[in-house]
């Protein structure tokens, strides 16, 4: 399963975005998604930045496998998940 979050409507409301990123992490764990494509747009880069930073805190970060930018759309990002453990929560070595 794959999620999608559009970041273009909201691009100007940083607590928005907080929740917005928030929300399809804790959406994805609960639906075990295995990605969630996040758009922040092209723009000046500043939002991408400001996601990035986002996935980087370390309450976020242990949530997620590993965080893909794509390779031809630099305003896209890839957030991948593993659901590997007999808990149902993400794996990721210990």
């Amino acid at each position: 399963m794959k999620l999608k979050l559009d970041l273009h409507d909201i691009f100007n409301r940083g607590q928005e975005i907080d929740r917005a990123l928030r929300g399809i992490i804790d959406e994805a764990i609960q639906k075990k998604a295995t990605t969630v494509e996040i758009i922040p747009g092209k723009g000046s880069g500043a939002l991408k930045k400001k996601v990035l930073r986002f996935l980087d805190q370390k309450e976020i970060k242990q949530l997620y496998h590993r965080v893909e930018k794509d390779g031809d759309n630099w305003g896209r990002l890839f957030v991948h998940f593993r659901f590997d453990a007999p808990t149902g929560r993400r794996g990721r070595g210990r």
